[in-house]
């Protein structure tokens, strides 16, 4: 079928890239219109959610006026002044007087208003105080004209630092956006300067990297249009690039190298697409489908900003695989033998192959030598890769923080000032709502419920204090203070006490009936997001699993090889799960990578997951479709293996440079989570393309032999059917 569509495009290759172009304009056009793209603020489904939902529902709002908006912190600080020194005092009012005019501020607190009742915006040395300001404006709107408000702010004498919730959140948008153009600046040059290397020639090099362009674009437009139906989080863009670039270049890579292929054995331009399509991109096809398949993983996330980021990776990945099979084939046939233009000498590991050349090649040499013995090789390469993963069991998991900006970073600046020198800042609060939803909270009854789990709170240990309760139309607000950060495991024992504690008291004699306790806040978050996560990996790892065997045994028409592919990808991985908690969480590296050592969101883990067992995939499907038309031509599985290996070998070390450097563009990144999952996938594609696919898989393989290629009777009969050396059209 493939090599069929490779004929109807040669034959019309000018009406194929005119749809090709067309479809580049609809996708720029949704590009030009954008779309506002926003994280999900917590996991509704869960008690934290829960209990977060009903405090915005059920708590008053003010009267007499507008309903604040969002609110940030200015941070004033001296080398030399004191905060009650009159000229600290005035240079702060001078600063701040730009925003006591400006419409859109609600109001402004600061130290001075009401020293006896402002302790906690007075630093520990006296020598830095925090105003606060509330915007009549939400985030969404106020984050457009957020700089221009920040700028109004300023002093000769004291140093200004802006942090908060609203500052936080635009400078990790204009900080993603900031790593999604350095990536592209250092992807692209690097990528092309490889593909001049890999094919010898300036025009070859061009087209898979005008691919790449198009695949972005595509991309991008795509997610801009999912943003006007769903919340699309803002990491998508960066996903898309750092998937869509990797995918389209090493798809384009391989059509491309089978198409020069077939013309240096003499066969017309028609004849070499045709092949090309049957044989690389049949690959592409299933490889296209695998990525998307892994992708698809993480929307078993839903409700959170996962489930987007696997809709925008499919995305991507499908306008990569379209572009592959419609522009790609259209701009070869146009082109000819041109595709060969402004050549220049190949050297190195770039040099042809030995078949090419007419000799036997490294790729030859080294499956020989490994299929010698390959236990020898196979026990120390597995044990290595495995040690290398072993940092990953001693994991921990966090909701990212201010931390995940540059330390350089005006807000992170800001975070880390409150924290450091503000008492009271480095406290962290853990909410109980109890919900009463037939019933006045303020009930004699309901109050003396209160009163009671009140003072079993204040009992329990890291307890600073437990603040009076507040109440709603159905729901009381009890807040317990702990000196000890959200993040910290003190802090989660407590909120793993307390609502052990909240079961204990549901089920007190006492209890008013149809009552309901709910812990929410930062912790209670991080641990239902963490629940959440772990709860869906099982059915998701599953998911991928299952569907990567179904698509492999249907191209490879074997049972053994599929299962095998699955696991040389679990090992890749494995490898790079210890990367980064020996990198991000131990911290090694940190100083160079400019990064603040820290847990690992719970995102990462699945985002890489779902990425890299997709684009491992990609050399797999590649390597091993080589072995199968070199097995069913000769029927020899050692030969095969060595012969598939020489074919695509430096096809894959190429393709594993080009993502590792589009990856390694990304590692560059600013934002916490996006470096780690750049260096994660450059270190598991790195493994897979020399350890796993180079040693491990010819060492796996020859010790299987003929087993590798074993598959039902029906299915092998078919298989057999479909020999390419007894089918004339091949």
């Amino acid at each position: 079928m493939l090599e069929g569509w490779g004929r109807v495009v040669h034959r019309r290759r000018w009406l194929v890239l005119g749809v090709s172009l067309l479809m580049f304009a609809a996708s720029g056009f949704f590009l030009a219109r954008g779309g506002e793209l926003q994280n999900p603020d917590a996991v509704v489904s869960s008690e934290s959610g829960r209990a977060s939902a009903l405090q915005n529902s059920d708590l008053p709002k003010p009267t007499g006026g507008p309903t604040p908006g969002t609110s940030f912190v200015l941070v004033f600080e001296s080398g030399t002044l004191l905060v009650t020194d009159p000229a600290f005092q005035r240079a702060l009012q001078d600063a701040i007087a730009p925003l006591r005019t400006d419409a859109r501020v609600q109001s402004i607190r600061t130290y001075y208003d009401a020293p006896a009742q402002s302790a906690g915006l007075l630093s520990r040395d006296q020598r830095a105080t925090l105003v606060s300001v509330t915007l009549r404006d939400f985030r969404s709107v106020a984050d457009v004209y957020w700089e221009d408000l920040r700028a109004t702010v300023h002093s000769d004498s004291l140093r200004v630092l802006a942090t908060g919730s609203l500052p936080v959140n635009h400078e990790l948008s204009k900080t993603l956006n900031a790593d999604l153009q350095r990536a592209e600046l250092v992807s692209l040059p690097v990528a092309l300067i490889l593909l001049v290397l890999v094919f010898g020639t300036i025009v070859g090099a061009l087209v898979p990297i005008g691919v790449g362009v198009l695949a972005i674009v595509g991309g991008i437009g795509g997610v801009f249009a999912l943003s006007h139906v769903m919340d699309v989080s803002p990491y998508s863009l960066n996903i898309v690039t750092l998937v869509g670039l990797g995918t389209a270049i090493d798809y384009s890579l391989f059509i491309v190298a089978r198409f020069r292929e077939e013309l240096v054995h003499g066969v017309s331009s028609e004849d070499a697409l045709a092949r090309a399509m049957g044989t690389a991109g049949r690959a592409v096809l299933f490889s296209g489908l695998t990525v998307a398949i892994g992708l698809s993983g993480m929307l078993f996330f839903e409700g959170t900003f996962l489930s987007s980021l696997g809709l925008a990776g499919a995305i991507v990945v499908a306008v990569a695989v379209l572009y592959a099979m419609t522009f790609l084939p259209a701009l070869l046939a146009i082109l000819g033998s041109g595709v060969n233009a402004w050549g220049i000498p190949r050297v190195g590991p770039f040099a042809r192959s030995g078949q090419d050349s007419g000799g036997i090649g490294f790729w030859h040499r080294l499956a020989t030598a490994v299929m010698r013995r390959p236990l020898v090789v196979l026990v120390p390469t597995v044990a290595f890769v495995l040690i290398a993963g072993s940092p990953f069991l001693q994991f921990r998991l966090a909701n990212a923080d201010t931390t995940t900006l540059p330390p350089q970073a005006e807000a992170r600046q800001g975070y880390d000032a409150l924290v450091a020198d503000f008492p009271g800042q480095e406290q962290s609060t853990v909410t109980v709502v109890a919900f009463f939803p037939g019933g006045d909270p303020q009930s004699a009854d309901h109050t003396d419920y209160v009163r009671t789990i009140s003072d079993v709170y204040s009992r329990l240990p890291n307890v600073l204090q437990v603040r009076p309760p507040f109440y709603g139309q159905r729901i009381a607000v009890v807040q317990v203070v702990t000196s000890k950060p959200a993040a910290s495991d003190e802090a989660r024992d407590l909120v793993r006490t307390i609502r052990g504690q909240c079961a204990c008291v549901v089920m007190m004699p006492g209890h008013p009936p149809g009552g309901e306790l709910l812990v929410t806040g930062r912790t209670a978050f991080d641990l239902d997001t963490i629940d959440f996560v772990a709860s869906r990996a099982v059915r998701a790892v599953g998911f991928v699993i299952a569907m990567t065997l179904l698509a492999l045994f249907v191209l490879l028409r074997s049972i053994v090889l599929p299962i095998k592919a699955v696991v040389m990808n679990l090992l890749s991985i494995a490898a790079s799960f210890g990367a980064i908690v020996f990198i991000f969480e131990q911290g090694h590296f940190s100083q160079a990578l400019n990064f603040t050592p820290q847990s690992l969101d719970p995102a990462v883990p699945v985002i890489l997951f779902c990425i890299v067992f997709g684009l491992s995939m990609d050399y797999e499907v590649l390597l091993l479709s080589r072995i199968q038309e070199e097995y069913q031509r000769t029927g020899d599985n050692t030969q095969s293996v060595a012969e598939g290996l020489e074919r695509s070998g430096r096809l894959i070390t190429a393709a594993a440079l080009i993502m590792v450097a589009v990856f390694t563009g990304f590692a560059l990144a600013d934002v916490v989570i996006i470096k780690s999952v750049g260096v994660g996938m450059a270190i598991a594609v790195a493994l897979d393309a020399t350890l796993v696919r180079a040693l491990i898989v010819p060492a796996t393989m020859r010790l299987l032999g003929r087993a590798n290629w074993w598959a039902p009777r029906f299915i092998s009969r078919r298989a057999q059917a479909l020999k390419p050396g007894q089918n004339p059209s091949v």
